[in-house]
């Protein structure tokens, strides 16, 4: 009797100290380069490049094939991740314009509410105006409270030059190349963390493999530069560069590229290094890693005039790699449409947290889990800056209209994805393709209708906005003007 009651006695108190057992939160490291394509990676197929470390976190983890940028340039991408908002309503519609605060929790927000320490390090551009000052204490970060070290927007990337702006409001320059000097602030926070009893969120944002400058050509013509440090530019031997197909093989493209493949394994050798730091510390079992990249970059195809801002595979294919052990199959892909603006809700959702009622984005965390490919119809596709676009991507076609459609417009494109994966047939005009694009044309104008999208243009914004709210206010929402 007396080993009955021993017996039943151990067991209550199995079964109290099970129900009261706290399940630990994964940590969240996430990390993103400014303006990587999606084959500027080994892993997507790219076998010049040299990213042995990324390569590295596709086998551990999930690759995703068709992660799109829905606006393809920094500021209002940025918008999209930290709010899971549409561009109309978060106030990032144009480059230079600050994300508002409230009207949600942001990204950041949710975690330290959840109870995470939060830190962001690195290239920011949602403070709006001018670039060259230090991000307010406050609501205009986010939620990121425990480290936030940011020089805002600066595209010299040179030891000396390179920047960030300290608690005090004062200008502390790295004495190496900022990627590198970015990833030892990382590495610090990770081992010095103030509370190491709670979980943490640490978002790295390096500006590279972003151009930095123009250099004039041998063809005479002015072209975007992208050199990088010397160790780095010898990786890479310019003469033997293939080009991807679309672009004229020139000794000047050849440099540009050259210099984008040269930073991107500078990216990769900073991002080995966040790694093993995970592993010396022994977080990188319960920590679910990011990698990805605000949009990507034209290098010239098609002769475009810009690195960004049209609705090529080229400007607004990402990468988006993502690794949590125990919980995603190692070595494994998804063909599922995935976008900026599903990145906030699905990785809340991963996470276990709540996503708040004001994300227009999916969570598509149970996509992932259960490799389910067929969650998503069309991902939207827009820019706000300039005439800018609208469009869908789906996994048949790109396409995009210009207000007026435009013909011989690099914003206005019809692509079939499947027999053209280049993109170097326009089918936009082409009579034999009217049912497709009609159907193309009617899906974005579903959400357009959604998002109260009147095919509104830079200059319409400019209108409807007073001097204050355009050059000075934190606050200001397309949304709230646009009536």
């Amino acid at each position: 009797m007396k080993a009955i009651l021993i017996a039943l006695t151990l067991a209550g108190m199995f079964l109290l100290t099970s129900a009261t057992k706290k399940v630990e939160k994964p940590n969240l490291v996430f990390i993103f380069s400014d303006q990587q394509t999606f084959d500027m990676l080994g892993c997507y197929g790219n076998k010049q490049i040299k990213t042995p470390n990324l390569d590295n976190l596709a086998s551990q983890g999930v690759l995703f094939t068709h992660c799109f940028s829905n606006s393809p340039i920094c500021t209002p991408f940025r918008g999209l991740l930290l709010s899971g908002q549409q561009t109309l309503y978060n106030g990032t519609f144009v480059n230079d314009k600050p994300l508002v605060p409230g009207h949600g929790k942001k990204f950041a927000e949710v975690l330290r509410d959840e109870g995470y320490n939060t830190a962001y390090i690195g290239k920011w551009h949602l403070l709006g105006g001018d670039r060259d000052r230090p991000i307010p204490k406050g609501e205009m970060r986010y939620g990121f409270d425990e480290v936030f070290a940011s020089n805002n927007c600066h595209v010299d990337f040179r030891a000396g030059q390179c920047f960030y702006w300290n608690e005090e409001g004062q200008k502390v320059f790295f004495d190496k190349w900022e990627a590198y000097g970015q990833t030892d602030q990382a590495l610090q926070y990770l081992e010095s963390r103030k509370d190491a009893t709670k979980p943490f969120a640490l978002f790295v944002s390096w500006h590279p493999p972003h151009d930095w400058g123009k250099f004039e050509g041998e063809d005479g013509l002015m072209h975007y530069k992208y050199d990088a440090p010397d160790e780095l530019m010898a990786m890479y031997n310019r003469d033997s560069i293939k080009m991807r197909p679309g672009i004229e093989n020139t000794p000047d493209r050849r440099r540009m590229v050259q210099g984008q493949m040269a930073m991107t394994t500078g990216v990769d050798i900073a991002f080995g290094q966040l790694m093993e730091k995970l592993r010396q510390l022994k977080l990188d079992d319960n920590t679910i890693v990011v990698f990805t990249s605000d949009h990507g970059d034209m290098l010239e195809f098609d002769d475009a005039n810009y690195p960004k801002q049209y609705p090529h595979d080229y400007s607004c294919h990402i990468p988006f790699l993502l690794r949590w052990q125990g919980k995603i199959k190692p070595g494994s892909t998804t063909g599922l449409l995935f976008s900026a603006l599903d990145i906030m809700p699905t990785v809340l959702g991963l996470m276990g947290l709540e996503v708040p009622k004001e994300c227009h984005g999916k969570n598509l965390s149970k996509a992932i889990l259960t490799h389910d490919e067929n969650a998503v119809d069309y991902i939207p596709i827009w820019l706000y800056e300039g005439k800018g676009f609208r469009g869908v991507i789906t996994r048949d076609y790109t396409f995009s209209t210009q207000k007026g459609a435009t013909e011989g417009s690099l914003h206005s494109v019809l692509f079939d994805r499947k027999n053209d994966p280049f993109q170097v047939n326009n089918q936009f005009s082409d009579p034999k393709m009217a049912a497709v694009k009609e159907k193309l044309w009617a899906l974005t104008q579903e959400w357009m209708i959604k998002y109260n999208d009147q095919f509104w243009e830079q200059d319409d914004f400019m209108k409807a906005a007073t001097d204050e709210q355009w050059n000075n206010s934190p606050y200001i929402r397309p949304v709230d003007i646009l009536k």
